[in-house]
């Protein structure tokens, strides 16, 4: 299974004490595959070095993203601008659809606005949700 995961959710899955953390262990133990583009790479580092404070915590996750052999780089050539309500959000949706990800993984509900088109279809799971598929697996 292959997806594209959310700023917001990569925050709470990396942390030992996160009630999300077993996200984080199914994908060191390659139970699915982290689709990202360089702009995706690239808020991760961002968003997880202000968050934390901690610069060398957020390359050491990025790295760990980069050197898994479980992820998917993907370079999408469209933008579909299917987000209006906050188009930076768009960079997941490209990934995804480039990709061919099952779904994108997000607690934002600025993705809920992807329901209203049938094609390209994208679903999304928030990170419980996703968390209950990985227990099922």
């Amino acid at each position: 299974m292959k997806i594209v995961l959310d700023t917001n959710c990569l925050l709470q899955i990396i942390f030992p004490q996160s009630y999300h953390k077993e996200v984080w262990d199914a994908f060191y133990a390659q139970q699915y595959t982290l689709c990202f583009t360089n702009e995706i790479l690239l808020e991760y580092r961002e968003i997880i070095g202000r968050r934390t404070g901690d610069a060398q915590f957020a390359e050491d996750i990025v790295e760990l993203i980069l050197s898994s052999p479980n992820t998917e780089r993907v370079t999408p050539y469209y933008h579909f601008h299917m987000i209006t309500a906050d188009e930076d959000d768009n960079k997941f949706v490209d990934c995804a659809i480039t990709a061919g990800a099952t779904f994108i993984v997000s607690n934002d509900k600025h993705f809920e606005e992807l329901a209203n088109y049938d094609y390209p279809k994208v679903d999304v799971r928030n990170l419980t949700e996703f968390m209950l598929l990985l227990r099922r697996q």
